[in-house]
């Protein structure tokens, strides 16, 4: 057996915006930098319609970045969100976003979390999450968000996770429109 090195990047135009410590102030600038990193992946052909990104809560101090990469790395775990933890978590040096004090971190993302997301919320270390596009935006291009329930939810607001829908779905569901009009591959349809 051969062993292979496993390197997860970004799309050269991310290179921008991929800047730890800079500063969102305001729930609003957070959420249109998810969205921007959606819209971007889309026109510059990168990938998916999907965009995240991790903050500081209480600082607003931007922790890392990611966008779908699913088909650009064949990896079916690059989802925005996965990008975003796994940046973040290199950024603070700890495999855990939890903090002991403060506001604690934050996930924005472009669209509400398929199952595996919720999942890497749970261990991600977050402490709240809020998304702009809903479940049943990304449902209508096709993309199958697996076993997401009501419970799941519950299940994250009992673990003391915040979980909004947030500001800019209109440009998030824009965005998917465009993806689908590109003719973006649809995985795990």
């Amino acid at each position: 057996m051969t062993s292979s090195v496993l390197s997860i990047t970004l799309p050269e135009w991310a290179a921008e915006f991929d800047a730890p410590g800079r500063v969102y102030a305001s729930d609003p600038e957070r959420m249109q930098l998810a969205v921007d990193l959606s819209r971007l992946n889309v026109e510059r052909g990168s990938g998916g319609p999907f965009g995240a990104a991790i903050f500081d809560g209480a600082s607003g101090a931007l922790l890392g970045i990611g966008m779908n990469s699913v088909v650009r790395l064949n990896n079916s775990t690059l989802h925005a969100e996965m990008m975003a933890f796994m940046r973040a978590q290199a950024s603070v040096g700890s495999f855990s976003l939890a903090t002991s004090a403060g506001a604690g971190r934050e996930l924005f993302t472009s669209c509400e979390p398929c199952a595996m997301c919720l999942g890497g919320v749970l261990w991600s270390g977050v402490t709240r999450v809020v998304f702009a596009a809903r479940r049943d935006d990304a449902q209508r291009l096709a993309f199958d968000e697996g076993p997401v329930f009501p419970e799941s939810f519950a299940y994250l607001r009992r673990r003391g996770i915040r979980i909004e829908g947030g500001p800019l779905r209109d440009e998030a569901r824009q965005v998917m429109e465009a993806y689908r009009a590109r003719g973006g591959v649809i995985y795990n349809a």
